[in-house]
């Protein structure tokens, strides 16, 4: 059976949750190395949002074959893919980006990394080209949480919890994201980085 093999695994790396930094705005989100849920299986999630209320952010490594010129047809000649930001409310738009200073109203998240802010400046600088493509990034949904369901699933082990960096956040290498970030922290991350998806390999 798989789950006694999953319990045995998660109990030789159980130190590693010890070291979790605290969930918070910024943070990313590593969902452990045996997750179910298809949505976020082996995924680097972006807290944007993390408090009494609730948490929500976006999916880095779930690229779309779907481009945004596809969801704007004037930005068509913006060459920037789509990302899976999660399973809430897909047919929304959202976007993180470096351009704080230039977007009116974007909310910072961490050092020199906002969301959101001015729809209509936002356009009008890509149909400039004033914004470089690899400084910003384009998801369809979100990833939400009520305040419950967030800390019981930090309870469970469902995450790993660490800082974020925009070199992560703007990464051009999404299918390998989760495992990079994995091995760069080092130590026994590097032994999960390795585990195989289906554990009855191992």
């Amino acid at each position: 059976m798989i789950l006694p093999i999953i319990a045995k695994i998660m109990e030789q790396s159980k130190n590693i949750f010890d070291f979790n930094e605290q969930a918070e705005k910024g943070k990313i989100l590593l969902s452990e190395p045996f997750m179910e849920d298809p949505n976020f299986k082996r995924t680097v999630v972006l807290l944007c949002e993390h408090n009494e209320e609730g948490s929500f952010g976006f999916i880095l490594n779930k690229k779309t074959e779907l481009f945004l010129g596809d969801a704007i047809p004037e930005l068509k000649n913006f060459k920037a893919s789509l990302y899976y930001g999660g399973p809430v409310e897909p047919q929304s738009l959202h976007y993180v980006h470096q351009s704080g200073d230039v977007i009116p109203e974007s909310i910072a998240i961490g050092d020199g990394i906002f969301w959101g802010g001015s729809f209509e400046t936002l356009v009008i600088l890509l149909m400039n080209n004033e914004i470089d493509p690899k400084t910003i990034r384009f998801f369809i949904g979100y990833s939400g949480w009520d305040p419950e369901q967030i800390a019981e699933e930090l309870k469970q082990n469902s995450w790993f919890v660490t800082s974020s960096d925009k070199s992560d956040i703007f990464h051009e290498d999404d299918e390998h994201l989760w495992k990079k970030i994995l091995n760069e922290l080092g130590g026994d991350f590097k032994s999960i980085a390795n585990y195989p998806e289906n554990p009855n390999l191992n």
